[in-house]
Formats: C-alpha cells, sequence, structure tokens
C-alpha cells in the first residue's frame, strides 16, 4: 500500500519539475540537457536522504569546479601575485557567507525543495542553504555542460562581485595588491624615524617601490605607521594613474 508520506514527496518534487526551473536558466543564461541534474541540485536530504537524490554531491563537486575557476582567474588577474596573496584573495570568495550572498543574487531559495520542519526563517539556516545550492548548481552546471557554463555563471556573480567580498581597511594589503596587479615591484616599508620616550614612541615609516619612495606615514607603533605610509603611496599611485 501505498504511504501518505511517499504521495506528498512525489507531489512535491512534482512541484519542481524541469519547467519550474525555466526562470532559473533563464537568468544564468543556460538550458539543461539533463533536467534531473537540476532537481536534484535543488532537493534537500530531509526529503530524500539517499545521496544520489539529494544536492549533497553535487555540491561536494560544484565546491572543487568554484575553487578552479577562481584560482585560474586570480593567476590571469595578478600575473606575479605569490601564493599567499592568491590564497587570502580566493579564500575571501568561496567562503560560506559570500557564496550566500551569490545564491540570493540568483534567488535560489525560491528552487529549494526541502522539508517544513526545517526552519528557513533561521538566518543561519537560509545561508547555508543559499552557499550549499550555489555550489550544487555549480555541480550540476560540470556534469551537463562541462567547465563552459560553470565559468560563465561564477564570472558572472562570484568574480564580478569580487570587490565586494575584498572590501577591508586593510591598506598595507591592497597596496601589495595594486603592485602585484600592476607587475610592480613589491613595496618596501622603511623606518625612517622613530621619536618620543618609551611611553610614548612615534614612528614614521615610509613605502618604497623599486626607486620610488613615497611620503611617510606616522603612527604610535608600526603597523599604524605602516598602514598610513600604505595609504598615502597608494593614494599617490592611483592619482597618477588618473591624471
Amino acid at each position: 500500500m501505498i504511504s501518505l508520506e511517499f504521495l506528498r514527496k512525489l507531489f512535491s518534487r512534482a512541484q519542481k519539475s524541469p519547467d519550474k526551473f525555466l526562470s532559473l536558466e533563464k537568468r544564468i543564461g543556460y538550458r539543461f540537457h539533463t533536467p534531473e541534474l537540476l532537481t536534484t541540485a535543488f532537493t534537500h536530504r530531509s526529503i530524500y536522504p539517499e545521496p544520489d537524490k539529494n544536492y549533497e554531491r553535487l555540491e561536494f563537486l560544484g565546491d572543487a569546479v568554484i575553487d578552479t575557476i577562481i584560482s585560474k582567474a586570480l593567476m590571469e588577474d595578478y600575473p606575479i601575485g605569490d601564493e599567499g596573496l592568491l590564497t587570502q584573495k580566493r579564500s575571501a570568495l568561496v567562503k560560506k557567507e559570500f557564496l550566500a550572498n551569490m545564491g540570493n543574487l540568483l534567488r535560489l531559495l525560491d528552487y529549494l525543495l526541502i522539508e517544513n520542519s526545517v526552519d528557513m526563517s533561521v538566518e543561519k539556516i537560509a545561508i547555508k542553504q543559499q552557499a550549499n545550492l550555489f555550489e550544487s548548481l555549480i555541480g550540476a552546471l560540470y556534469l551537463d555542460g562541462g567547465i563552459g557554463p560553470c565559468e560563465q555563471v561564477i564570472l558572472q556573480t562570484v568574480w564580478k562581485h569580487r570587490r565586494e567580498a575584498w572590501k577591508s581597511t586593510n591598506h598595507k594589503g591592497h597596496l601589495i595588491e595594486y603592485c602585484h596587479s600592476r607587475s610592480l615591484e613589491s613595496p618596501r616599508f622603511i623606518v625612517a624615524k622613530v621619536s618620543g620616550p618609551d611611553h610614548q614612541r612615534m614612528f614614521e615609516i615610509y613605502v618604497k617601490i623599486g626607486s620610488r619612495e613615497f611620503r611617510p606615514g606616522l603612527g604610535s607603533n608600526k603597523k599604524t605607521a605602516e598602514q598610513s605610509a600604505a595609504q598615502i603611496a597608494l593614494e599617490k599611485l592611483q592619482k597618477s594613474v588618473r591624471v
């Protein structure tokens, strides 16, 4: 005898039939050849705990694909950037919170098939689901169309909004990034002067890039002075480019 629970799941899954994803396919600019992949990509394990029927395996694959495409884009954008810089930039772009923003951008929660017992009104749960769905969507795209469609979606979402993930007051980091992206020598921070008594020190530090020196920055400690010096150098470099 067919249980009511089975019928309810069947009906719910039918509600998420491939035709329901037409708006999403239009949004990402890709039509799936195997629509069942897309359905699986939006099925939560609370509906189907079987590994091949929910999105978790696709999420696993999508995570690796995103890493690869973002790594490639970073290497192209920072031709002489070292491993540390590239890793730092990638980490900000692939973290769950930022991928959740991309999932929200594509309105992926509109397509999620999940048990009512999972409280999606809890912000932490909703953010996690948005990130998971973005990764599973990329995984489904890879299996259906290869790396090309994945790259197209990732560049139009994650890469397009990368500056949002990198916003900070880390002037020193921004200066290093600026130099790497323009094939300049790495900036050196040189202590020009330390004055004042031990309990009230004042550091004067300037930036040197190649043979070019910039006006020094001041701070009550080395870290603050370096940030000040980096800000001065960065603003001067950016101004000279605009002129």
